[in-house]
């Protein structure tokens, strides 16, 4: 059986006008992919593929959201900085900041033993944490993993 998922550590949080966290999620399925904005596999298949799910599933019990979790180029991956990209690219989801630890890897990628990014998680209606990929996986299996939980 599936334990509770550790909470979320953020700092600020763009295109939701309060923090999110998976209490708030309760009763729908939870896509987070984590994220950094000069990460390539990032920026040319993670990010559209959370914003083609965000758009396909408007309106169905199911939330995306993105964790901006930077590991590295900590001087120029910054909140502004972020919050032009995300305006940029158009991605209407919400996007949490990962809280920095004071090491190099912040504080939601350590709770959830992050290799890298992209990462994607995926939480149940209980806000379980059921699956873990790493890389981006294929459209195909991203659905029927939205659906089957």
């Amino acid at each position: 059986m599936p334990q509770p998922a550790p909470p979320w550590r953020t700092t600020t949080w763009l295109n939701t006008p309060e923090p999110l966290g998976l209490e708030q999620l309760r009763g729908r399925v939870v896509m987070l992919h984590a994220f950094q904005m000069l990460c390539p596999a990032c920026v040319a298949h993670a990010l559209p593929q959370a914003q083609r799910v965000a758009e396909l599933f408007a309106g169905e019990p199911l939330a995306v959201i993105g964790l901006h979790t930077v590991f590295e180029h900590h001087d120029v991956m910054t909140p502004k900085a972020l919050q032009a990209f995300v305006h940029e690219y158009k991605f209407s989801f919400p996007i949490g900041i990962d809280t920095p630890s004071g090491e190099d890897i912040p504080k939601t990628m350590l709770a959830y033993e992050m290799r890298g990014t992209p990462t994607m998680l995926i939480f149940d209606r209980q806000g379980r944490l059921r699956r873990h990929y790493f890389g981006r996986p294929d459209d195909l299996v991203v659905g029927a993993e939205l659906i089957a939980n």
